[in-house]
């Protein structure tokens, strides 16, 4: 690899804000805010959502009970009652 064109890779604490869930990965994300962690200090990256608290991976999603496009075109073309 090529000196000085890659950004620093380095390890970041990640904070899921809606579940408090905190895990260490690497990043080239930044942040002023640190916390020490084993006897690191590491930026910590708050986020708004991730897997441990997105509907779909939690298995909460609600499915929508609508029809497909077929429905939608007998209902808007169909016979007049």
């Amino acid at each position: 690899m090529k000196d000085g064109i890659h950004p620093d890779y380095h390890k970041v604490l990640f904070v899921d804000s809606a579940t408090g869930t905190e895990w260490v990965t690497r990043s080239t994300m930044k942040s002023s805010e640190t916390r020490d962690v084993e006897g690191e200090t590491l930026p910590v990256v708050r986020l708004e959502i991730s897997a441990a608290s997105h509907p779909f991976w939690t298995g909460q999603m609600r499915e929508a009970s609508r029809g497909g496009k077929v429905d939608d075109f007998r209902r808007r073309y169909g016979k007049k009652k």
